[in-house]
């Protein structure tokens, strides 16, 4: 089994405890092409935004989430033994255990790590490496296989959080380092979030950081560079239509002046010697 870590309500390093880091012109071409371009615009303008919003969503806090840098494998399916959950000793953070259940069974499901999440009484303590060691008893006690992931939980009382844990020999497999810096991220985005229940902190974070472990986070400049590659795509659209447009309306307008030339001024040198020709003989009459 691995050894009792912990974390608190920044991003926490393996080892000792200690505190962690934290619209556009009409085209002359007229309306058809005018609004053709204004829709073009339009929807480029929606994909950069959607791009963006990929990049800076699943926020309603300022906490940012640490990317899952690589691929995690699940544990196979009977590695852990199906156990409780969690146990609020504390008596008042879980009012409705379905929720919390929720989040942690679909930790389960994805990671097929066990997750036991423990509260203690808020004020216990504030020591990161003993909720460590209370995490590491407690996998001692309750546990015989090396599939489960511990997390203690305790509130100091005054707007702030500590946590301790410990992960078995495989659960460590994908509850690494990295993937704990996560669930402390989600841990502390959604303490800060009070539009939720408190059972939804617990029932997100594990959720969420299940979700993101398990898939590797797309770099930002996936999507930016997808951003540009559209805008480019786009206005190579955009000048071809115009320049359709233009030469349209170039034709058009010689059309036009055609018809309204008239027809005397469309003189034919030879014509007019033929007709000099014929007229000759009558003169000479």
């Amino acid at each position: 089994m691995g050894i009792g870590r912990s974390m608190n309500n920044n991003v926490s390093p393996a080892g000792p405890a200690g505190p962690g880091p934290q619209g556009p012109a009409p085209a002359s071409g007229g309306c058809g092409c005018g609004c053709i371009v204004v829709v073009i615009v339009a929807l480029v303008c929606a994909l950069i935004s959607t791009a963006l919003t990929s990049v800076t969503s699943c926020s309603t806090s300022t906490v940012e989430i640490t990317a899952s840098t690589h691929e995690r494998e699940a544990l196979p399916a009977g590695a852990a033994e199906k156990t409780v959950l969690y146990d609020d000793a504390d008596g008042d953070w879980i009012h409705s255990p379905a929720v919390v259940e929720q989040g942690l069974e679909e930790f389960y499901d994805l990671t097929g790590v066990r997750p036991f999440l423990y509260i203690l009484p808020n004020g216990t303590s504030t020591s990161a490496t003993e909720l460590g060691q209370v995490a590491l008893q407690l996998y001692d006690e309750l546990f015989d296989d090396e599939a489960h992931f511990v997390l203690v939980f305790c509130d100091d009382g005054q707007g702030s959080f500590t946590c301790g844990y410990a992960a078995g020999s495989q659960a460590k497999s994908v509850m690494d380092d990295e993937a704990i810096g996560i669930l402390s991220d989600y841990l502390d985005r959604y303490y800060q979030d009070l539009s939720i229940d408190q059972e939804e902190i617990f029932s997100r974070a594990f959720a969420d950081t299940a979700e993101r472990i398990m898939t590797v986070t797309t770099s930002p400049i996936v999507y930016v560079a997808g951003a540009v590659a559209v805008v480019a795509v786009v206005g190579g659209i955009v000048f071809v239509v115009r320049k359709r447009a233009e030469a349209r309306q170039s034709e058009q307008e010689h059309l036009e002046e055609v018809l309204n030339t008239p027809l005397e001024t469309f003189g034919d040198a030879k014509l007019d010697d033929l007709e000099e020709k014929y007229r000759s003989p009558s003169n000479d009459d």
